[in-house]
């Protein structure tokens, strides 16, 4: 499970651009899980300037799962510990590291390297600032991008047992030059709207799957999410 894919098809598709900046406090299709004058006013800024005037944007569709509400949380709180967990499934994923400020990041040797923070979080939902440089291809450079995503959740708890129905969904804004996301087009044509859509819906996938797994198979969970024995990188 790529958890950075969400971020690199934002620069896909040109059918998900906007034609100019967008004016609302809080531009998005999805409200805020925070109220933004509660946010340290450099955050604040670097969120808005994302969204009100980015290149891309997309919506991933709601999803709708049953689980335990204290995991589902701990796996946002946690995507290291996620893709690790996918490993463990048999599934290839990523390896994300924690940072020393609270972060995370994820790098390759292609050139690739994101840098992602929950910059707001409530009850409802989570907000996620990225930046770094994304290498779509082979024969494509690397490209700077900075990016938002707006994670909303609610919660309905079944009174009979620990179980909750969880529905969520997340909206993502990509800003990079219009040069770079010209070439990226180009380069990959008309697969680059689905591809956006796909990572979008994706990063739901990436959290929901684990904490679906862990709900079905309580006897594995421990071994599951047990700390691999490492160093977090110090960025």
């Amino acid at each position: 499970m790529k958890f950075y894919l969400a971020w690199l098809t934002l620069a896909l598709s040109p059918l998900f651009a906007w034609s100019q900046s967008r004016g609302d406090s809080f531009p998005g299709k999805l409200a805020s899980p925070v109220p933004m004058e509660k946010l340290p006013a450099p955050t604040r800024e670097a969120i808005l300037k994302v969204m009100k005037s980015p290149t891309v944007t997309v919506l991933a569709q709601a999803e709708e799962f049953v689980a335990h509400n204290d995991v589902y949380q701990w796996l946002l709180d946690h995507p290291d510990r996620t893709a690790i967990a996918w490993r463990r499934l048999g599934i290839e994923a990523m390896d994300i590291r924690c940072t020393r400020d609270g972060g995370f990041i994820y790098k390759d040797d292609q050139g690739t390297e994101m840098m992602w923070k929950c910059v707001a979080k409530s009850e409802a939902g989570r907000i996620w600032f990225a930046e770094g440089r994304v290498k779509p291809g082979v024969l494509i450079p690397s490209v700077p991008v900075q990016a938002v995503a707006v994670l909303r959740h609610v919660e309905k708890a079944n009174p009979k047992n620990a179980d909750s129905t969880i529905k969520h969904q997340v909206e993502l804004f990509m800003q990079t030059d219009s040069k770079a996301a010209a070439m990226v087009t180009k380069a990959l044509g008309d697969q680059a709207p689905k591809m956006a859509q796909a990572g979008a819906d994706q990063l739901l996938a990436f959290f929901s799957g684990v904490a679906k797994y862990a709900h079905a198979k309580p006897d594995k969970a421990d071994a599951l999410f047990a700390e691999e024995k490492r160093t977090s990188m110090q960025k």
